[in-house]
């Protein structure tokens, strides 16, 4: 050790804003674990480095005094030099580790600082390496950040924020969104490590979080970033669908035109940041029954029925549109209830014209998180004959019985019992 390291430790530590003294005390303990091997020594080391001169000096630490019985512990410790000859050699050989160390850590703290209050924020980076746990990306020089693609089978207290859909190359520019950022003076011994050996980056980044949809929306949107249009809900099931309700401040300015642009340019251009992934805009309203029938859009909804005591809104829509108002395995209905807060159950006109045009006797068709389940509707003519042969004629909207038996009993002239054959 020389003053010429010193002054290159100043010089690093003013290019890396780190404090030159953390530096030298750093060094300064890994030096006196060190000696204490290497000299064999019976007491603990001390290591003391002149800061202008750079000379090494190497003590053992003897106790002096009586040991006390519980903790071991002397009254006081004297310094007994016991400094090699080959001193300087020994400590330049820890020095470069120390230093790179001190350097990655205080980088760490460093990253953290700036980084700890940007949560939510977007941010634009390049790919620099995929494993099947994880994907690192570059937000700029020395600073990386984490997209987590763990098995949440093998991984249950890991994370996975990128869709099933999505793939990562090289050099691949992608944006997402932080979540979270780690402290670095907490982080686990035993921390998965990256391929050149280094540990995980403190900044951890999503591509499935529902606010990434609201941070494109800002930068492709000019009235959202200004404020005019206010995205007030986003539901989201990554890589497959997203809705997203909108409301504009301004009474003349249309909010879901605002969002998708000319030709739909805006909105086409978040979908393709996407990778393709589905985004339906809807027209948000203070008004349950209105905002829930724009929720199941491009579903056209014939009425709503709002429960505020439970909590559930009944949706009656034309036979035709009940299947797009559920969607593949529910999906249209699962994220219209995520971006209401309502539990929504949907019904067919015909079924509810087959149980008296009555909503409050019906039981749900779907729920709000499981596949969709129809229920086994009887149609037919509740009349039976004395033989005991019951009707095969459909029932007449609104009651139990076909045309012939509408009053529940048997033709009365030959010609209806011939009418009734033929049907």
């Amino acid at each position: 050790m020389s003053s010429e390291l010193i002054s290159a430790l100043t010089d690093l530590a003013t290019e890396r804003g780190i404090d030159q003294l953390a530096v030298l005390e750093r060094l300064e303990q890994d030096l006196a674990r060190s000696y204490k091997g290497i000299l064999d020594l019976d007491w603990d080391a001390q290591v003391t480095i002149d800061r202008e001169s750079g000379r090494i000096f190497v003590y053992e630490m003897v106790g002096v005094g009586e040991e006390d019985p519980e903790t071991g512990e002397y009254e006081d410790y004297e310094p007994r030099d016991v400094t090699p000859d080959n001193v300087s050699r020994i400590a330049a050989q820890n020095a470069k580790r120390v230093i790179n160390e001190i350097v990655r850590d205080a980088a760490r703290a460093s990253i953290y600082k700036e980084f700890a209050d940007r949560k939510g924020e977007l941010i634009t980076g390049t790919v620099l390496q995929t494993t099947p746990d994880f994907t690192i990306i570059k937000i700029r020089d020395g600073v990386e950040a984490e997209l987590p693609h763990f098995d949440r089978r093998r991984n249950e207290n890991e994370r996975n924020e990128r869709p099933s859909n999505e793939y990562y190359q090289h050099n691949q520019r992608i944006k997402a969104l932080i979540i979270d950022v780690r402290d670095p003076s907490q982080q686990t011994q035993g921390a998965t490590r990256t391929r050149d050996g280094g540990n995980r980056p403190s900044i951890i980044v999503s591509r499935t979080h529902p606010d990434l949809i609201r941070r494109l929306l800002e930068l492709e949107v000019p009235e959202i970033y200004d404020g005019v249009v206010e995205v007030k809900s986003v539901a989201r099931e990554a890589g497959a669908r997203s809705k997203i309700a909108v409301h504009s401040r301004e009474s003349n300015l249309d909010p879901v035109g605002a969002c998708v642009g000319p030709k739909g340019s805006r909105i086409r251009m978040v979908v393709g940041e996407l990778r393709g992934e589905r985004i339906d805009v809807i027209q948000w309203s203070e008004d349950p029954v209105t905002f829930v029938a724009n929720a199941l859009s491009p579903a056209k909804a014939s009425n709503v029925l709002i429960n505020e005591d439970t909590h559930y809104a009944t949706v009656v829509v034309p036979d035709d549109q009940l299947s797009l108002a559920i969607g593949k395995e529910g999906q249209n209905a699962r994220l219209a209830a995520r971006l209401t807060g309502w539990h929504i159950d949907i019904k067919s006109a015909s079924l509810v014209a087959a149980d008296g045009g009555s909503l409050a006797s019906m039981t749900s068709l779907i729920d709000e998180e499981d596949d969709v389940v129809e229920e086994p509707v009887d149609l037919r003519c509740e009349y039976v004959s004395p033989e005991g042969v019951r009707c095969r004629n459909h029932a007449r909207p609104g009651s139990r019985f076909c045309g012939i038996h509408a009053d529940g009993q048997a033709p009365e002239t030959a010609a209806d019992e011939e009418e009734e054959s033929l049907i």
